[in-house]
């Protein structure tokens, strides 16, 4: 195998990535989703986002949705730290 045969896809590629947007309104829009997301979670299991305390007699299913919110949220800030921005 040739070494240009290796090289010109991967510059490509990384020559692409120099193109790539991101910023605090990527960062924001991710958040928004991050948010509907949990808001519906709370619905199907019959509660408003936002109104339920955090306390040992919280319902396990609302326990899991504020985790996959935190899991969510935590994904937004790391793509919005990596990506570069204009």
């Amino acid at each position: 195998m040739r070494l240009t045969n290796v090289l010109v896809p991967v510059l490509s590629v990384l020559a692409g990535l120099q193109g790539a947007k991101a910023g605090l309104i990527a960062y924001g829009l991710c958040q928004t989703g991050c948010n509907t997301v949990a808001g519906a979670c709370y619905a199907a299991a019959g509660f408003t986002f936002g109104t339920v305390i955090a306390a040992p007699a919280t319902p396990a299913v609302i326990l899991g949705c504020n985790a996959a919110l935190g899991t969510c949220s935590a994904m937004c800030a790391t793509v919005a730290l990596l990506a570069p921005t204009p």
